[in-house]
């Protein structure tokens, strides 16, 4: 069954044109681009060992405190790869639905329960306290409330700049300064005091027997704030819209069992990436085939691959790729949400707890009697992860 996307919002920035090659321009007017949109091409380019991580302002964080301190989502190479062996113990499959699912369960049933007793709630803010507590399991963020602990990060991954001018940028920077040191006090330092007596079985443990500094555990815990809280709340209110639309579709959700679940989740995936962009940059000049034929990227180049494009190219979606449907025939050896979680050494360690974080509390939450969304997100463009941000969709029994 083939379900159509409704429409939501038009992003901040217009949509790229959308091809089966790389297409070369300019980046900012000045440093050369490629801009890659073929699922084969985007794959080869994630995958290959010359190039580096040049996202998330990934070359500013390079250029400031240099790729050696930098946290596990800004190394390339042998650094990269040791530090994503050690902590791929807290992520595996297996770890995931053992360890944390009584949590995932618990923690959905208490967010389902306070909203039948209110009767109406703001679904990204109860899809990010579901993020939190996971994720806060895992890195070790367990040493402060955790309800104010979601307020603090979502101070901080929300801050939009403000005026344009010296002494805007200036409180910019200061208003920044200062949701890190509260993240800091309030967060992370009670979890590293707390792990330096007693370790556990979690990141900053991992961090500390390492060597890490408090400052580079900060760092690494604000990046798994991002990757595993923020993007998490945003795919979770995607796929709750998506099944919201279709009752069809939130039937067969709610009939199937957890593997049914997830397969319709990775397809809403497929189509609404949280990211929409991702950027490595060549150390040496290296080929790629597209439909054109090989060509032939220099060195010190910056490949821009479109995510959302590379995933709705026929070749690895199948047919009618730019509709729902959760029975599709994709290209062998890969993922259902095909680049939604990355690929190669980069790709997103935590895509097996998202998918069933949100598989687990959309099945709860759908199945409150009299539940309708009331009113539909607004939805801005992040500009460091170029993902989309669903705000203020908020949900009613009756």
């Amino acid at each position: 069954m083939l379900y159509e996307r409704a429409t939501l919002p038009q992003r901040s920035h217009p949509q790229r044109a959308r091809s089966s090659t790389p297409d070369r321009t300019t980046y900012d007017d000045v440093a050369p681009v490629i801009k890659v949109s073929s699922f084969a091409a985007a794959r080869e380019v994630l995958r290959s060992a010359v190039v580096r991580q040049a996202g998330f302002n990934a070359e500013l964080v390079a250029r400031f405190i240099g790729r050696a301190h930098a946290p596990v989502l800004y190394q390339d190479g042998e650094a990269h790869q040791r530090q994503r062996s050690a902590t791929a113990r807290f992520f595996a499959p297996r770890v995931v639905a053992t360890r944390y699912r009584d949590l995932m369960e618990a923690t959905s049933h208490a967010l389902v329960e306070r909203f039948r007793a209110a009767g109406r709630a703001r679904l990204d803010d109860m899809s990010l306290e579901l993020a939190v507590a996971v994720a806060a399991d895992i890195v070790g963020l367990t040493d402060s409330p955790r309800d104010k602990m979601a307020l603090r990060l979502n101070r901080f991954f929300s801050a939009t700049p403000g005026r344009h001018g010296t002494f805007a940028t200036i409180g910019n920077v200061v208003r920044g300064q200062l949701r890190t040191l509260s993240f800091y006090l309030f967060d992370v330092r009670p979890a590293i005091r707390a792990r330096r007596l007693s370790p556990r079985e979690d990141v900053i443990s991992h961090l500390i027997a390492d060597g890490y500094s408090n400052r580079e555990i900060l760092t690494e815990c604000l990046t798994y704030g991002a990757a595993g809280m923020a993007t998490t709340r945003e795919f979770i209110v995607m796929a709750a819209l998506r099944l919201f639309e279709h009752d069809e579709l939130r039937a067969r959700f709610l009939n199937a069992e957890e593997p049914g679940r997830t397969m319709i989740l990775e397809e809403v995936l497929r189509l609404e990436p949280v990211v929409s962009a991702l950027k490595r940059r060549t150390a040496r000049e290296m080929s790629i085939e597209t439909d054109a034929g090989p060509m032939t990227i220099p060195a010190q180049t910056l490949v821009e691959i479109d995510v959302g494009a590379a995933n709705r190219d026929e070749a690895a979606a199948g047919r009618c790729p730019h509709q729902l449907d959760p029975d599709r025939v994709r290209t062998p050896k890969a993922a259902a949400s095909l680049l939604s979680f990355g690929d190669g050494p980069h790709r997103c360690p935590g895509a097996a707890v998202a998918l069933q974080e949100a598989a687990i509390f959309l099945e709860q939450l759908l199945r409150v009697p009299g539940l309708r969304l009331e009113r539909p997100p607004t939805l801005t463009i992040n500009p460091v992860s170029t993902g989309y941000e669903l705000r203020d969709a908020v949900i009613v029994i009756g």
